[in-house]
């Protein structure tokens, strides 16, 4: 005899998952401030600052003195005790003096 027992219902597959409409309200209901923008601004400069006329001469200068002093080495002219290191180390020195100082120039 067949009985009169239906299969069970397959599972629906498919279709929304969450349930619908917007986001939940939150439940503080503390103030509502804007979101932050994510667009930069600069800052707002409070002054303009201006260099004094001896920061970019004495950049230059030293960065001058210092290749001036390496080429003199490399050269074996005018130094005096030429052939010592010392020299190439001064000369390395004043062109890092001259970059140092060109950090300074506004």
């Amino acid at each position: 005899m067949a009985s009169d027992k239906s299969p069970a219902p397959s599972r629906r597959t498919g279709g929304r998952v969450t349930p619908k409409g917007g986001p939940t309200p939150k439940k503080g209901g503390g103030s509502r401030t804007p979101e932050a923008s994510t667009r930069y601004t600069p800052p707002i400069p409070r002054d303009h600052r201006v260099s004094p006329r001896w920061v970019p001469v004495l950049m230059l200068v030293l960065v001058a003195l210092g290749v001036l002093i390496i080429f003199l080495h490399y050269v074996n002219m005018v130094l005096p005790g030429a052939s010592s290191n010392w020299w190439l180390l001064a000369g390395l020195v004043a062109i890092l003096g001259g970059i140092v100082t060109a950090t300074q120039y506004r």
